[in-house]
């Protein structure tokens, strides 16, 4: 586990890692989209972009735990509603499909209609039809973030879709291959415990950054 704790010493580490596994030429000449799918993929996504002009945006999901259990997450809610449910957590905990819609419903409704009030000035996420997007966090312990953000994406048809995530269990990894066109990544952990204990210093972002981040 040692030889597993400090992997990167940070966020700008990471993406200057990742950049070199990224093809940029063609990151640059088709002016791929950078979708964030976490607060601290924002932060990478901005360091991994660096002086270019590729736009950049934050698609907002939110958890939906386990009843009683607020560290089981059991499926995850996206701003456009759509929902990726842990069929196998589901089922082992007996949960029934009502309390989950019901729980993203309120999600949605209490937590992501703020955030794009708060964040995006209530304007709806843009579309990425026909567009090349490039989907960013900086970890992925189950890779619930990265399937809500991908049937979301898909569902608006665009030419390609790629995720860039420096950290990332070797299932996920096997799990998300057949739903996107590429992934870069640095490493693949079998043992993966936290996204956190992979980096040295992993900066806190709070609401003030995120809205710099996404006001540039």
């Amino acid at each position: 586990m040692k030889e597993r704790i400090n992997l990167l010493k940070d966020h700008q580490d990471a993406a200057s890692q990742l950049r070199d596994v990224i093809p940029l030429a063609k990151f640059k000449s088709q002016k791929w989209k950078l979708i964030a799918v976490s607060k601290y993929g924002l932060d990478l996504a901005y360091k991994i972009r660096g002086k270019l002009e590729n736009k950049i945006d934050f698609l907002f999901s939110e958890a939906i735990f386990a009843p009683n259990n607020e560290e089981c997450e059991i499926a995850r809610v996206s701003e456009g509603e759509e929902i990726v449910i842990n069929e196998n957590l589901v089922n082992s905990f007996s949960i029934k499909y009502d309390y989950i819609y019901g729980e993203a419903h309120r999600k949605h409704e209490e937590k992501i209609l703020s955030y794009i009030y708060q964040y995006r000035k209530g304007k709806p996420f843009e579309s990425v039809k026909d567009e090349v997007v490039l989907l960013v966090d900086n970890g992925s312990e189950s890779g619930l973030k990265f399937m809500t953000a991908l049937k979301a994406v898909l569902s608006q048809k665009p030419k390609a879709v790629y995720i860039a995530v420096p950290v990332i269990p070797s299932d996920v990894l096997e799990y998300l291959e057949p739903f996107c066109d590429d992934i870069f990544f640095l490493y693949d952990i079998d043992d993966y415990v936290e996204t956190s204990i992979y980096y040295e210093n992993l900066e806190h972002i709070g609401e003030d950054k995120i809205e710099e981040l996404l006001g540039e």
